[in-house]
């Protein structure tokens, strides 16, 4: 169940409002919410939410024992919590990957060996063992007291709005709000806008672009010429940063209607001069997490020049296989891991003397060839993908581009290039519950800017039903990881 479905919209999402605001307490409505996100994982993962079910438990069980435990008990419980957390992403992440490599390495050594049977993905598994690794070593670190109640802790992991795809929540960030939280109209209103907004993105941008790039990443690649491989990226950059930047919003905004504050997790990427600080606007929350737990544990920085660059490769090829078990991904993770390097050497020497509108073009090159590599099914559809971007595809032809600029998707590429390189228009939701409706207009000149803002809400909510109910075109990214 997809947040920017007819289902979701009309019946799971406004049921789960009117009970949960029925509840007589905060215990009663996280009870409500837990056994309501039990049903939206169910729903697309009946067979698997009992994988959910044991993360929770033994994430409970297991921060109860590390609290409580002293000197190396302690630490024996939280390598027994990260091992159980490790286990389950592996087995149905990375063993079947694991065992096809084995496999090919057999056979090319003349020995027998057969292929594994395809182990199926669990939804959302990448982002709740995250989140609950965070949960198990910030209980380790004294950061946050071990949670007593299953309950609390099964909500944390498995809340619905961010359970799916993130962003990733730390416990500590919300632990006081999964006890009792303030909801107000103005806040439960931000929700509202910041989840119109999120949808618009989604539907409106992201999927219209998302089908002109399947297609042409369906393309044979020797019938593709230069401009039809750079329109294909260009339309799947803008897909993925609206399609995941709009799932965000889309979390955000659930979670305000419900009284939870979450992180933000985009801040305009694409206007960075720099792959090291893209990384820093792009999923910031699953940046974070990588550099709090892993990087920084590892060293960081802090044991010289060639501690650092290993450290950095090192990360980034493990995010490139958290977002999949393939050897596309693993190179897409190394291709960003050594432009941080680079940049910390003599390219980030020449990049500070270059005008801002050059580092930007340079960024945003470095990242579209990069995300050939995310994109593209394996590794050799990647390299000739890449091949036909440089013009050496063999029996190219000319004028295939012209044939996918509908008047749609022209349309959705102008208004992503247009939220992209103007993020003052996506100030449109930029208000929380702090600030009020005569502090906005006070600001900006008076109500009409508030009406027009609602107006545009309106109307951008109204066009995305009307193009959800029409289309079954209705993908998400990152649901594939």
């Amino acid at each position: 169940m997809v947040f920017s479905s007819t289902i979701f919209l009309f019946l799971f999402l406004p049921g789960v409002l009117a009970g949960y605001f029925l509840m007589p307490s905060w215990r009663w409505r996280n009870l409500w919410l837990l056994a309501a996100s039990l049903f939206f994982y169910a729903w697309g993962e009946l067979h698997y939410v009992l994988v959910l079910l044991v993360s929770i438990g033994c994430n409970a069980a297991l921060g109860r024992r590390i609290d409580r435990a002293t000197g190396r008990r302690r630490q024996l419980w939280l390598w027994l919590a990260v091992g159980i957390n490790l286990l389950l992403l592996g087995y149905y992440k990375y063993a079947g990957f694991v065992a096809d490599n084995l496999a090919s390495l057999m056979q090319a050594l003349g020995l027998p060996g057969e292929p594994a049977a395809d182990v199926h993905l669990p939804l959302g598994i990448s982002f709740f063992t995250f989140q609950a690794l965070s949960y198990v070593v910030d209980v380790y670190r004294r950061r946050v007291p071990a949670q007593d109640s299953v309950l609390e802790v099964g909500l944390y992991i498995a809340l619905f709005p961010q359970l799916i795809a993130g962003p990733i929540v730390r416990y500590e960030d919300i632990a006081a709000q999964l006890r009792r939280r303030t909801i107000t109209l103005d806040g439960f209103a931000y929700g509202i806008r910041r989840f119109i907004v999120g949808l618009a993105k989604k539907v409106l941008i992201a999927n219209v672009l998302g089908q002109a790039a399947d297609e042409i990443f369906a393309h044979p690649s020797a019938g593709l010429d230069p401009a039809l491989a750079w329109l294909g990226i260009a339309c799947y950059t803008l897909q993925i940063y609206f399609d995941f930047s709009g799932y965000s919003d889309m979390a955000i905004g659930l979670g305000r209607m419900f009284g939870f504050r979450f992180p933000e997790n985009f801040d305009h990427p694409y206007l960075s001069r720099s792959v090291r600080e893209f990384w820093r606007r792009w999923h910031m929350s699953l940046s974070r997490w990588f550099r709090d737990y892993l990087y920084i544990p590892l060293g960081g920085s802090r044991h010289g020049t060639l501690r650092t660059h290993a450290n950095l490769l090192l990360v980034f090829l493990l995010c490139g296989l958290w977002h999949g078990a393939a050897w596309n991904f693993a190179l897409w993770g190394l291709y960003h891991g050594a432009f941080l390097v680079a940049e910390r050497g003599a390219l980030g020497r020449i990049l500070a003397r270059l005008p801002a509108a050059l580092q930007r073009a340079y960024l945003v090159l470095a990242v579209m060839i990069g995300w050939v590599l995310f994109r593209a099914e394996d590794l050799p559809t990647a390299l000739d993908f890449l091949a036909a971007m440089a013009g050496f595809a063999p029996r190219a032809a000319d004028g295939y581009a012209l044939l996918y600029l509908d008047a749609e998707t022209v349309l959705a590429l102008v208004a992503g290039i247009a939220l992209v390189c103007l993020p003052t228009l996506t100030t449109i939701t930029d208000t929380s519950d702090a600030r009020t409706a005569d502090t906005i207009a006070a600001r900006h000149g008076g109500v009409v800017p508030l009406v027009l803002r609602d107006a545009a809400l309106t109307g951008a909510l109204g066009l995305s039903i009307l193009y959800v109910s029409a289309q079954s075109y209705n993908p998400f990214i990152y649901f594939r990881f």
